[in-house]
């Protein structure tokens, strides 16, 4: 009898031992905030197989369908931008081709359109205007560029500077708003480009600025100040509250993330790119890595992805790259570098900045936004 009683308490004492231990397991949840729960994060294994969208590219020759194979291998769709710069690369060659494009790799390449500048002063530029814009929304282009050549070039019939919001462009930007188009706006520079070439913060404004001198604005100390072309860009957002709008290049606010927050909590209707300002972010990530990061994730949904790629980039030429598999590689490290960024959490040093900095290991959620739906949203057309 006593052994049976011994046997019995043992039976029982293991039972309530595999209960405590089931109870410990079954009780325990992963904290889905901790940034070690990993399963919450991409890792750079995943940056092929992660579907993502480049957002802002200038393809211009059949040299640089390189691009659109480097894209194909790496899980990327490309928005073809267009913009007016000179005469000498109309609106119209630039449609034609990524249109060419388009018929060729249908799954990656959309395309937005631009306007020409000639003849600004006469009086059919804008019927005529409106008309080559309603014609290229309905051949498929999803968003149309205005450029810097607005405010920093373009003079009406008195020499006087136009600025984005004369009202020679309100038929335009009415336009876009009955059409449901997105207007990209590469309005002003960088803050770097009104100091000297020595006190700019990263590496490739030096560069860009060093190539091309007429926007160099710190040697034009007579033209609209940096703070008078951000007033300007502004201003055209409150006067047209419903203008899908796409600042480019972090819309010209790189250089402080606090800046940036306080226009897009002024301006709901607004959504920058990251295209060739990246860099400005990680020189911001060297002494205020958690200011960035905090950033990105608070507005996570009016950031979008884009580089700017394009073969006559200031970094390209001055790594004297011309073969095809060497401007492939080139982006294809340039597209994994910004992965690394935005998904890691290792110590980087990137060519255009100066110090060391960490990868702001973003949960997946924010990563998905940032390369693909923020500009499914934004650009309605780039969804499949």
């Amino acid at each position: 009898m006593k052994k049976k009683t011994r046997i019995s308490n043992l039976i029982v004492f293991l039972l309530c031992l595999k209960s405590l231990i089931s109870f410990g397991q079954t009780t325990t949840t992963p904290d889905n905030n901790n940034t070690s729960a990993e399963d919450n994060y991409y890792t750079l294994a995943d940056f092929g197989r992660i579907e993502k969208i480049d957002a802002h590219v200038h393809l211009r020759t059949d040299f640089d369908t390189v691009f659109i194979g480097q894209a194909a291998r790496d899980n990327f769709r490309l928005l073809n931008v267009s913009v007016y710069t000179s005469p000498s690369r109309t609106p119209e060659a630039q449609e034609n081709f990524s249109l060419k494009l388009i018929g060729e790799f249908p799954e990656i390449v959309t395309y937005g359109t631009t306007f020409s500048l000639e003849g600004f002063t006469s009086s059919d530029w804008e019927s005529e205007t409106l008309d080559y814009l309603e014609k290229s929304i309905a051949k498929g282009a999803i968003a149309v560029k205005v450029w810097k050549n607005i405010g920093m070039e373009l003079k009406n019939e008195k020499d006087e500077l136009v600025m984005i919001t004369d009202p020679a462009f309100d038929s335009i930007l009415q336009l876009l708003v009955e059409k449901d188009i997105t207007l990209l706006g590469h309005l002003g520079e960088p803050k770097n480009t009104w100091l000297p070439l020595e006190e700019m913060t990263v590496q490739g404004d030096r560069e860009y600025f060093r190539e091309n001198p007429r926007y160099h604005m710190y040697n034009f100390p007579d033209l609209p100040s940096y703070e008078e072309q951000i007033a300007v860009r502004d201003q055209l957002l409150a006067n047209n509250p419903d203008l899908r709008f796409v600042g480019a290049h972090l819309g010209s606010l790189e250089y402080d993330v606090n800046e940036l927050a306080k226009r897009l909590d002024s301006f709901p209707n607004m959504a920058v790119d990251m295209a060739e300002r990246i860099s400005h972010l990680q020189h911001q990530a060297v002494t205020n890595w958690k200011g960035v990061r905090n950033f990105i994730i608070q507005y996570q949904d009016r950031l979008i992805y884009g580089t700017d790629l394009r073969y006559g980039a200031s970094d390209i030429q001055a790594k004297g790259l011309t073969k095809p598999e060497e401007i492939s590689e080139h982006a294809h490290q340039v597209w994994l570098r910004h992965w690394q960024f935005f998904t890691g959490d290792q110590e980087m040093q990137v060519p255009k900045v100066t110090g060391s900095f960490n990868g702001l290991k973003l949960p997946k959620t924010v990563v998905d936004k940032i390369y693909r739906t923020n500009a499914e949203s934004w650009y309605p057309g780039l969804r499949h």
